[in-house]
Formats: C-alpha cells, structure tokens, sequence
C-alpha cells in the first residue's frame, strides 16, 4: 500500500513477465539505498491468481479489472500519479489492442492526479519495412499504431498537467527459456540444438530487469522523457553469437541448424494454425501464429529493427549482455516459458518426431 510521501503508479499487465519485471524495479530501493518513492496498484482480472497474491504479500495493491473493461480502468486511474500501460494483444487481437490502447489513455486526461502516463511499445514494424506485408506483424503493429497516435497528444512536465512517455522494447531474452528462442533438441551426445529460420540476423533482445529499469528511469525522469520514445534492448544477439556464448558459459555442445519458414513450421503441431490472438476463434478469417511469427522471422532476419546501441550505454552502462543473463539465471538451454499465454496452455506445441531428429 502506499503511503503519503509515494507516488502511486498503477500497472496495466502487472502479472505478466514484463509488470512483474517493472514492478520489481519499481519497488526497489534507489541508488543511494533509500526507499523507493513509488508504491504500485496491479489491474489483474484475477486478485486471487498465484502472481497477484505474491504481488499482495509485497504490498501491491491489486484490484480486479481489465484493460478491455473501461469502468474497470477508470477506476484503477483514481488517485494515481502515474500509469505503465501494457496492452495483451496476444489475448484481444491487433484491432482491439489498438482501440483500448486509445481510450486507456483517453480516460487517462481526465484524472486530475495523473502526472505520467508510460505506453509500454514495441517497434512499428510495418512501418520501418515500407508497409511490406511480408512485415506485418500484429502483436508488434498495434502497440506502435497507437504509440504514433500517442505522438499527436500534449505532452506538459509541468506540476499541473499530463506527460506521456513512451518505452519501446522487443523481444525478450527469456524467450531463450521457452516459446520462441529456446534449443528444439539435444541430441544423444549432449549437444543441444538452436534452430531458426533468421540465420543472418540479429536479435535485438532486452532482459526483463533491463526492461524494469528502463521503466523505473522513465518515472524517475519524467521531464526528460516527456513526450519521447525511450527505443531501448539489452544487446543485439546473432545465432552464431547466442551458441558460442552458450558453450562459453555453460560447456555442453551446441549447434546453431538454420532453416526455412517452412522446416521450422513442421517443428511444430498443428496449434500454429490457430489465431495468434487467444480470444478469436480459429475458421474466423484472423491472423494465425503461423503467418504472425512468418513475419516476425522475416523482421529479425532482415534486420528491420534498428536500436542505437552507443546511447543506450550511455544512459543504462549496466545493461545485461547475453552472458551476464545466462550466468545470472544459470541457463541451461532448458525451456518453461515466461510468457503468461504459453503458462495458460496458449501457445504452440513441439512435433517430438521431426524435432528429435535435428
């Protein structure tokens, strides 16, 4: 709970891997040790969920609600200075993300507490690819589209008024535990086995304690980042790279095995064909998995997504490398996803038969 010297920041998306990550950084102590100035309030749709209880033991205020439930938001809004907003596209669709994402902000301007709204984003890729379909990735458009809409709105770091911010990220490098990233095998003699149809690019991946400082410096820095995009990652991480760095760090073979979309796609069950959205109905005309991630593939092999590396060091010198965040977590190459839709049986399945033979 919070208290009268505390700022009050309510965190949309608060038990998935990225609000738990900056929830953490919110609630941690400053640089000098001090406690921290923030006190948090969690939007879940389920209060007596296992990550909202463990959020309640540490004092989160978690009140039920949803991002699609307006009223729910408008209420969750009162009295707080400052709001990270973390849409579930995965869950709702492109169009839906796009509409909410509006209006949570909409309904934002008309709490008269409300200092600091952060759009937590991902990059416009669509856009950055000439609006190539080939590029299209949904889950990665839609929290863009409305961050360029975001752009248009006043942006005032005053005592009085509203300033937004907005934190573009990207994939995370816990996907390498599971989901997207993660070995597909390990064979007989113990070498474990990467595979991805994006051999000659690189991975623009961001941990999720980097992702929990970038949130934390943006509301500690509210005039500075006032009506800016932070475009932040942890580091660039070719396949090449992400397999030395694994035998460095943990000793056991590996191999990199590059693949087309389709040898890739046959890794999998026929879960892939399933809207890439949970909440839709699979027949229903909707974006699958399967030509979501073709795209995704396409943007990481090509290299669409740029981040300026120098300046992101400049500002965060203790951003994560690829092996400080396996050292730090002990990988293994083992997989156990982060990502909430995978935990809840939402994602996709591995084809033991073809994967058992890479």
């Amino acid at each position: 709970m919070s208290t009268p010297t505390q700022k009050l920041i309510l965190v949309i998306g608060a038990t998935g891997a990225q609000g738990q990550a900056v929830i953490d950084a919110l609630l941690a102590p400053d640089a000098s040790g001090n406690p921290s100035p923030y006190a948090v309030r969690a939007l879940t749709r389920n209060p007596s969920s296992k990550q909202a209880v463990e959020l309640s033991a540490r004092g989160v205020e978690c009140v039920k609600g949803s991002f699609t439930d307006l009223d729910s938001v408008a209420r969750a809004l009162e009295g707080v200075y400052g709001a990270w907003v973390n849409t579930d596209g995965f869950t709702v669709g492109e169009l839906k993300e796009i509409y909410f994402g509006m209006r949570i902000f909409e309904i934002a301007n008309r709490v008269n507490t409300l200092r600091h709204y952060v759009w937590s984003s991902l990059p416009y890729v669509s856009k950055l690819a000439g609006y190539d379909p080939e590029y299209k990735v949904d889950h990665m458009d839609a929290k863009a589209r409305v961050a360029d809409w975001l752009r248009a709105q006043p942006s005032v770091a005053s005592e009085h008024e509203l300033a937004w911010s907005i934190v573009t990220t990207g994939p995370y490098m816990e996907l390498l535990t599971g989901a997207v990233f993660d070995p597909l095998n390990v064979r007989a003699d113990g070498t474990v086995v990467f595979a991805a149809p994006a051999a000659g690019g690189q991975i623009p991946m961001i941990a999720l304690k980097d992702l929990g400082w970038w949130a934390r410096y943006t509301f500690d820095h509210r005039a500075e980042t006032s009506g800016t995009e932070l475009n932040v990652t942890s580091e660039r991480v070719s396949w090449d790279y992400l397999v030395e760095t694994f035998k460095k760090v943990t000793g056991q073979p590996a191999v990199f095995k590059p693949q087309t979309l389709d040898e890739w796609w046959a890794n999998f069950d026929d879960s892939i064909n399933n809207p890439v959205a949970s909440d839709n109905t699979r027949g229903d005309g909707s974006r699958t998995i399967r030509d979501n991630f073709s795209a995704f593939w396409r943007v990481l092999r090509d290299d669409v997504v740029q981040k300026d590396m120098d300046w992101i060091r400049e500002v965060h010198p203790g951003t994560y490398t690829l092996e400080r965040w396996m050292r730090e977590n002990g990988y293994q190459g083992r997989t156990g996803s982060v990502l909430k839709n995978a935990q809840e049986g939402r994602g996709w399945g591995v084809n033991e038969e073809v994967v058992r033979l890479l």
